[in-house]
């Protein structure tokens, strides 16, 4: 590790608007906690959704809540500066780690040992395949360190029975070699509870001998109905008026229900008997009558002998709501009685101890794991954390960018996977870019996603919801894309320049397209009525009544139209008169119509950031990594040909509009020379060859 310094040079790069650190050697990172948060380019990013090692992040993320922030940068950072004996080397960007770079004794001993064990014990280096799943490497082993065994760590199949009994009735843990297990926590509440429903069985009370339980089923099953008919007899004997309305009502309620099973057993009187075979309730009849065995064979019984019967089971009943409550009562009482003889519970906690042994060990193989994939993994996370290096540099996608949008004949690059459209819609607009959300999936898998495509070149006039592109993510994979959802925003100064003059454009089409569609349905209306007319020979009647023209309303025409005139009259006036100077006249006339959509558009423009369309997706963003006009151009790159390609560019399918071409220059042609004349422009080219306009001589 190298050793720090009193103080530090720092380098830095300015992208985006903003400067950023270059984090170029072993120095940098060992004094990366020095340098000003406020100079960091984010505070915090999340552990899902972005283009990187899942495995690499959890190890960063060691109190597992899915955040990276600075802390734990900064700890894996000094954690594995400790590992190293030359830091530098974390900027080669390898996937095998040099045994030689490992300054850690105990971690070189465990990466030996994995080496070895995995047949290449000559092997200088250690690499990610190596490592690419620590569960094999315990895959064959019954021990690993992690205090959980599985069935397969016992040696003699009747622990083994045991254990799994444990995992089927409390569940299981699951080993660090992906297999079902029990810890010691298991182990012990397991024996606890086995022990106490034994006790519970061994001290079962039988009043009435091996037929208590049937008798107690038979009692309980009619218990309730008998206490309320002898209560109802007691009533009777107290008060027969206050019965008879209470039986009158009942009967009259479940009657009509058909629910039989609600009235009493039988019928009511004071101190009678409760029979249990002649004149009982049909729906309690089967019932009664399994009370017989237990009632000396009598065909009633009175209170008492109801009270006596009662007594002589509650021994048993108490002794059944003693019962506790465990999952182990599936095994059956003599499994358990078997287990509780055995000796597996010492056998089982042995075996435990002999797995907790290993946790130096294993602690040790992780230790090998994470220091190959910090020493992969660590530099490039800081170019895309620290600083946007990665972004910025175009040496490689950043971490945050899922793949490619082909769409419209243009590639887009800034794309990012988004969990939840709503919530990302809500922030992403401040990013002022031109966003559309598309909907990717693939048939052949079933896979499905969702990502935010940045549109920063060309134009919006073919994007609208419900088109279709082609993904390709960082894996090469190419999905199906639909747009959703578009947040408009400018896209280039270019668009902005046509956009009033395809705005105009769309406005005439719309009202021609109105007054079309007006005319039409009038035309159906009328054709419809005269049609009936005709066909119930009935006299056609002209609709169309001839309206008198009112002189106000000619006067009032003809002001507007001298009005238009004039003010035409004094425009190309000024435009004429500007004489070799017209041809900036016209990019002045351009100017006023797309200045202003073009100066709001390059004001937005200026104001494009990724800091939005990544905190809306649960970074925290330190700086204003603003996205200008010539970066946006590389972000979205649109179609050019080759530049060895050969064009040919006569088609033989364009429309053919020769006549009509030449009437419109004509017609260009006739107006420019007729305002020409009008104005003296042809006067001053040839003198006494045409007559003054009327417009010179009004002006001498």
């Amino acid at each position: 590790m190298l050793p720090p310094m009193e103080k530090h040079t720092w380098k830095f790069f300015r992208a985006g608007g903003f400067d950023q650190v270059k984090l170029e050697n072993g120095q940098d990172l060992a004094h990366l906690d020095q340098l000003d948060q406020k100079l960091w380019g984010a505070l915090a990013c999340p552990t899902q959704g972005l283009e990187f090692d899942a495995r690499t992040l959890a190890l960063i993320d060691t109190d597992n809540e899915g955040r990276i922030r600075v802390p734990k940068i900064l700890t894996a950072v000094k954690w594995t500066l400790s590992c190293l004996k030359n830091p530098d080397c974390l900027f080669e960007r390898r996937d095998a780690l040099p045994l030689s770079s490992i300054a850690d004794p105990q971690i070189l001993a465990s990466a030996k040992q994995i080496l070895a064990d995995l047949g290449k014990p000559n092997a200088d280096t250690i690499c990610i395949e190596d490592m690419a799943d620590t569960n094999k490497v315990f895959a064959a082993t019954r021990f690993n360190g992690d205090g959980i065994i599985p069935v397969e760590a016992a040696d003699d199949a009747a622990t083994r029975s045991v254990i799994q009994d444990i995992i089927t009735c409390l569940g299981p843990e699951t080993d660090r070699s992906g297999r079902p297990g029990i810890h010691q926590a298991k182990l012990d509440q397991f024996f606890a509870e086995v022990a106490a429903f034994a006790d519970w069985s061994h001290n079962r009370v039988l009043p009435l001998g091996d037929t208590t339980e049937a008798a107690a089923a038979a009692v309980g099953a009619v218990k309730k109905k008998v206490n309320d008919y002898f209560t109802r007899c007691r009533l009777g004997a107290f008060d027969p008026h206050a019965l008879e309305t209470l039986y009158r009502h009942e009967t009259d309620q479940l009657t009509a229900s058909g629910d039989l099973g609600g009235l009493p057993l039988a019928r009511i009187e004071p101190g009678r008997p409760l029979p249990l075979t002649e004149g009982v309730n049909p729906a309690w009849a089967d019932a009664l009558a399994a009370l017989k065995p237990w009632t000396d064979g009598k065909t009633s019984i009175t209170e008492a002998d109801w009270m006596i019967l009662c007594a002589k089971l509650a021994p048993y009943e108490a002794w059944l709501a003693a019962k506790p409550t465990t999952a182990v009562e599936r095994l059956g009482i003599a499994r358990i009685e078997k287990i509780l003889a055995s000796n597996a519970k010492e056998t089982i906690a042995a075996l435990l101890k002999r797995d907790r042994e290993m946790e130096t060990e294993f602690n040790a193989i992780v230790a090998v794991e994470k220091l190959v994939r910090f020493h992969r993994d660590l530099v490039p996370l800081l170019d895309n954390f620290v600083s946007f290096r990665d972004f910025y540099g175009r040496r490689q996608k950043a971490i945050f960018q899922a793949g490619t949008l082909y769409i419209d004949q243009r590639s887009c690059d800034l794309c990012i996977r988004v969990e939840d459209m709503s919530r990302h819609g809500t922030m992403v607009g401040l990013s002022r870019c031109y966003i559309v959300y598309c909907e990717c999936s693939r048939k052949a898998t079933g896979e499905k996603m969702t990502i935010a495509a940045a549109i920063t070149n060309g134009d919006s006039d073919n994007l609208m919801v419900g088109r279709n592109g082609v993904f390709y993510d960082r894996h090469g994979r190419d999905w199906d894309a639909t747009v959703v959802k578009i947040v408009d925003n400018p896209i280039s100064v270019h668009q902005a320049f046509w956009a009033p003059y395809k705005k105009f454009i769309r406005m005439i089409e719309e009202q021609i397209a109105k007054r079309a569609a007006a005319a039409e349905a009038d035309v159906d209306t009328k054709l419809a009525t005269t049609t009936s007319m005709v066909a119930t020979a009935q006299p056609v009647k002209s609709s169309i009544v001839p309206k008198k023209i009112d002189v106000g309303t000619v006067a009032a025409i003809g002001v507007a139209v001298g009005g238009i005139t004039a003010a035409l009259g004094a425009l190309l006036q000024t435009f004429f008169g500007l004489g070799l100077w017209m041809p900036l006249g016209i990019v002045g006339l351009l100017l006023i119509i797309s200045g202003p959509s073009m100066l709001i558009a390059a004001l937005k423009l200026r104001q494009r950031n990724l800091g939005p369309l990544l905190d809306a997706n649960g970074w925290a963003i330190n700086a204003k990594a603003k996205i200008n006009i010539p970066f946006g151009n590389e972000l979205t790159r649109l179609a050019t040909l080759p530049l060895s390609a050969y064009r040919n560019l006569v088609d033989p399918f364009a429309e053919k509009n020769t006549m009509r071409n030449r009437l419109i220059l004509c017609g260009i042609l006739l107006v420019t020379l007729l305002a020409s004349w009008y104005f003296g422009a042809l006067e001053r080219l040839l003198p006494g060859v045409l007559p003054k306009s009327p417009w010179v001589q009004k002006s001498h």
